[in-house]
């Protein structure tokens, strides 16, 4: 059935004290791709939790092609032409690419589903650009590797109405450009996208209206031609936002971070990073670019004292941290902000107040002996909250409750409260609202203006072009030269992302 309507009236949910949506109303023309904005924690993940049937609505409507629906279930959803690719991803770990894949594809056959569809997946993944191995298993995989199968899932499914939320957060501009001109396709044969993305110049680029939620509300609606980044902005989060900040010039001090030739073995035993080099200094960014899944994951691994080195050498202030601990490497002076921060950043069943010291709950400040000091771990918890602008309930609300961009300042405040020599930071804004991105970027500066050295590993060009002083790039494992973002191109970084146009540049 093709749907040339939807219709979402008055729709409210809460859970608990907290009332995620409170009375919206959308529509959707088929043909048409419908931006959904909000800051972290707005309703916008909810309201489509909703549509695809993963939780009920306390109240409201939902209409498809004037009828009335009643979606019990994400099944009901898809039997209505529905589909959804998750910001967090509905993957089984332990299956590959291609049987997460076949779980939802209703073409797959009975016997020996996974070879069909990996085969399938391997001719979408050539039309879209959207490369991934059929075979590997889900927990082998980066954060972009992982999205790509869900992207692959939701296309292979053929739904007729698509939500995507945050589709391109881990792909490349290259490669969204091309995930843009699938959805322009599919828009052009009367297919309907929801679009959800914190990145401005994409909701004005691809979606042809934009809805705008704030606090569970409808803030505004507007025709995407006809606003402006800043108009959407001041609609989100209800201030001014600051677009471009300012990097103070600073003369770099002595090298803090020093990787000899650094090689580092992937999951499946092949060399993931290759012989690198490089030097980060006080009062420096320096920013690692590539692809998702060209070493990026396993080079962080390896200097937080995640991943053990096959060869080569890691020196914090001079001292050999090669092959450390977790424990060992934090007591030297590495801070570390995890690419998937629910995963490796907190415990998402205790409080706020306790994963407030996670790591440094061994301090002095924090335990007498045998016991905790749970008098000074609150104090700390409240300061985090107060300096960084953490939006909590209370200090005794499961930390899981907080928005992703809360979540993400409360472990940046956790981290740098150490005062670290080094800061390694991947991919600190993934996924948050312009608001939270803001704030975080503006703690990077920070962190270097006072003397510590930073490590950014980010797949936004923009982003690194903002903070970092120089740009290192990574592809197949290998660094492809590092330069000065005030002498480098978007384009020339986007070569050497691609495996071409290598640059000359020593670890200096």
């Amino acid at each position: 059935m093709r749907i040339q309507t939807l219709e979402m009236s008055g729709i409210s949910k809460s859970y608990g004290a907290v009332q995620a949506n409170r009375g919206i109303s959308l529509r959707l023309q088929g043909g048409e791709v419908l931006g959904l904005l909000g800051e972290n924690g707005a309703g916008k993940t909810t309201l489509m939790k909703i549509l695809y049937g993963l939780a009920p609505a306390d109240a409201g409507e939902i209409r498809i092609n004037g009828q009335a629906v009643r979606l019990h279930s994400p099944r009901d959803a898809i039997a209505q032409g529905i589909g959804m690719v998750h910001q967090h991803f509905m993957l089984v770990q332990n299956h590959s690419a291609a049987e997460n894949v076949a779980l939802g594809f209703p073409e797959a056959p009975f016997l020996f589903p996974a070879r069909e569809v990996a085969r399938r997946m391997q001719e979408f993944s050539r039309r879209y650009g959207l490369a991934v191995n059929p075979r590997a298993r889900i927990w082998q995989l980066s954060a972009g590797e992982q999205q790509r199968v869900e992207i692959l899932k939701a296309l292979l499914a053929g739904a007729d109405l698509l939500i995507l939320d945050e589709p391109t957060s881990v792909l490349t501009p290259k490669e969204a450009e091309e995930l843009f001109a699938v959805l322009r396709r599919m828009t052009g044969e009367g297919h309907s996208v929801i679009f959800i993305s914190h990145k401005l110049e994409e909701i004005l680029s691809i979606c042809d209206r934009v809805v705008v939620l704030r606090r569970g509300e409808v803030a505004g609606v507007a025709a995407a031609r006809e606003v402006g980044k800043r108009e959407l902005a001041r609609l989100m989060v209800g201030r001014e936002i600051i677009f471009n900040l300012s990097r103070q010039a600073l003369e770099p001090g002595p090298a803090v971070l020093e990787v000899d030739r650094l090689t580092v073995a992937g999951d499946r035993k092949q060399q993931a990073v290759r012989e690198v080099s490089f030097r980060v200094h006080r009062n420096e960014i320096l920013g690692i670019a590539g692809v998702s899944g060209n070493g990026q994951r396993e080079l962080v691994e390896a200097l937080t004292g995640l991943r053990r080195a096959s060869s080569g050498a890691v020196r914090l202030n001079g001292a050999d941290v090669t092959n450390a601990s977790p424990r060992v490497v934090a007591a030297r002076g590495i801070a570390h902000v995890p690419e998937e921060r629910m995963r490796f950043g907190i415990v998402p069943n205790l409080f706020v107040y306790e994963n407030s010291v996670l790591k440094q709950h061994r301090s002095r400040l924090f335990s007498r002996v045998l016991f905790l000091n749970f008098g000074s771990i609150r104090q700390h918890a409240a300061a985090l909250i107060r300096d960084f602008s953490i939006s909590a309930p209370s200090l005794d609300t499961p930390v899981r409750a907080l928005s992703g961009g809360n979540i993400q300042k409360l472990i940046l405040g956790r981290e740098i409260s150490g005062e670290p020599a080094l800061l390694v930071a991947a991919h600190p804004t993934y996924g948050l609202d312009v608001g939270a991105t803001e704030d975080i970027r503006r703690q990077l500066l920070e962190r270097r203006e006072r003397g510590t050295a930073v490590l950014l590993v980010s797949e936004d060009l923009e982003e690194i072009f903002e903070l970092a002083d120089r740009v290192a790039v990574l592809f197949e494992g290998r660094l492809m030269g590092i330069l000065k973002t005030s002498e480098a191109s978007m384009e020339q970084i986007g070569l050497m992302m691609a495996g071409a146009n290598p640059a000359e540049g020593g670890p200096d």
